[in-house]
């Protein structure tokens, strides 16, 4: 806990077994309360690992329903055990859990009300190892969403984010993509209810054991975020209506 806020860190796992123990010997413990690992189907050992280190919580789809499904999940499981504060952690290792205290100390003390940890800020990146037309399609999906929703973010695509719950439960994820669109539709969500939203920056790792999409799923993605995007705009504008922003 910090400040007395209980403290969730959400795993959304596929395929993740020869990373998922590193992953989860990083999390500190002295101020993270609850471990929750949800497993998307995984043809791999995943849950064997999650057991035999000793994650709690562990909810195993019975089929593949895709990377925000995997997310709601873990979101409601965390808010039915009464979490203050959400952390999102790919357990892949791409992204180190020992920024956890930084970014859940943001949200605690009240100063931010979503906390994402940034792999532009810093040049982490690249020196990280991310592919360069993924560096290079980040940077432009990144500058046209700024654009359109009016924000200044570094950037909309990390998969590390913490989440104050009473700012969530404003948000009705569970209609949302179960596809990777969906960290877009959240984050589009939370500008949309004028969230505090803070960035720190964050090294990422690529290796072959790290999640990625490939080059055709990256695609898919790219015109999502744009979907979403120009979607976000024409709301805002009032030239048009959405389901996504309809319930906020």
């Amino acid at each position: 806990m910090i400040n007395n806020k209980k403290i969730i860190v959400v795993l959304p796992a596929y395929n993740a077994d020869k990373t998922l123990q590193k992953t989860f010997e990083e999390i500190p413990f002295d101020i993270v309360d609850e471990v929750i690992l949800t497993d998307d189907f995984s043809n791999d050992e995943t849950v064997s690992v999650a057991q035999k280190i000793g994650i709690k919580h562990i909810i195993s789809h019975d089929s593949n329903k895709g990377y925000g499904a995997n997310q709601k999940s873990c979101y409601q499981k965390a808010i039915e055990l009464n979490a203050d504060i959400i952390v999102m952690l790919h357990p892949d290792y791409q992204y180190t859990p020992k920024l956890i205290p930084a970014m859940c100390s943001l949200v605690a003390t009240d100063l931010y009300e979503v906390v994402l940890g940034s792999r532009i800020l810093g040049k982490g990146a690249l020196k990280g190892g991310m592919p360069f037309y993924k560096y290079v399609s980040n940077r432009i999906l990144t500058f046209v969403q700024n654009v359109l929703m009016n924000q200044k973010l570094s950037e909309y695509h990390t998969g590390y984010r913490c989440f104050d719950v009473k700012f969530l439960k404003k948000i009705d994820f569970k209609n949302n993509s179960d596809d990777f669109v969906f960290d877009n539709e959240i984050l589009a969500q939370c500008c949309y209810l004028n969230a505090k939203i803070g960035e720190i920056s964050c090294p990422a790792n690529y290796f072959e054991e790290a999640s990625s999409i490939n080059f055709s799923r990256s695609i898919t993605y790219g015109l999502g975020v744009l979907r979403v995007s120009f979607s976000y705009f024409l709301q805002k504008t009032k030239m048009a209506s959405f389901a996504l922003f309809r319930n906020l």
